[in-house]
């Protein structure tokens, strides 16, 4: 497969803790690339070099083929990188479809100098709504945020982020704080969006990781200590004594 994504010796440091330390990454176009690790082991600050909110102290970030390890957030996210985050971030006074016209405004690069114009503007409207459909939302468009349950809020999320139109999605913990119902509705659409987007996926739900990923990178301390697929990540002993401390096999919860 071709790459999509490179991370080449990345490097970040906060005073002297080494978050980041000399990681290389990479991310075929077409997959589902989990990257997991302890607690602490740095993934979110690797999802934050990738985004452009964090800046490198060395080494460089490839996307579709071009250095971006300098570019803005917004450049990125124009290029095709969306990511969702660990905390739910939406506009609570607006409706489900208006936080996702937003996000395709800001794609287009339209303005919304009077919101009811906006509303009735079919090139905003209709891949709002697709990009809900897409999550299983469509028939709450019209509905206040306030009123989603928490796992809706996350799938709302997941319509933001594809009403960019991305070619790379990174998913930063999208089960977290759901409910086991709720996870499983979030797994079966993470299982449908793999078809037809490539994404990095930061989770601890060892049973999603290894029901979604393609490949499974392993961090440690800024380290990627293994890299393949879930059977092999599973199978390696110095996973799992960075994980459990022995020598015990790695599994999913039941």
């Amino acid at each position: 497969m071709k790459p999509l994504l490179s991370v080449e010796h990345l490097v970040k440091r906060f005073g002297g803790l080494v978050a980041t330390n000399d990681l290389n990454l990479t991310v075929n176009q077409g997959e589902l690339h989990a990257l997991i690790g302890p607690n602490g082991a740095g993934k979110t600050t690797v999802m934050g070099q990738l985004t452009g909110e964090l800046r490198p102290d060395a080494g460089r970030i490839v996307f579709g083929g071009e250095d971006i390890t300098n570019w803005t957030i917004a450049r990125r996210a124009l290029a095709g990188i969306a990511r969702s985050y660990q905390i739910t971030q939406l506009l609570k006074d607006f409706s489900v479809l208006e936080n996702v016209m937003l996000m395709v405004q800001a794609r287009l690069g339209h303005s919304f100098r009077c919101w009811k114009p906006a509303l009735r503007q079919r090139e905003l409207v209709e891949p709002a709504l697709q990009a809900l459909d897409s999550v299983g939302l469509a028939d709450r468009a019209r509905d206040d945020v306030m009123a989603l349950a928490h796992g809706e809020h996350r799938q709302l999320e997941l319509a933001m982020a594809l009403a960019m139109a991305p070619r790379l999605l990174l998913l930063d913990e999208p089960l977290a704080g759901m409910s086991q119902g709720e996870s499983a509705v979030m797994i079966d659409l993470l299982s449908r969006l793999k078809r037809h987007h490539t994404i990095l996926l930061v989770e601890h739900d060892m049973q999603a990781v290894f029901a979604l990923a393609d490949q499974v990178s392993v961090l440690v301390y800024g380290q990627a200590i293994s890299t393949g697929t879930p059977a092999h990540v599973q199978r390696d002993p110095e996973v799992r004594r960075a994980y459990l401390g022995d020598d015990q096999p790695l599994r999913s919860a039941a």
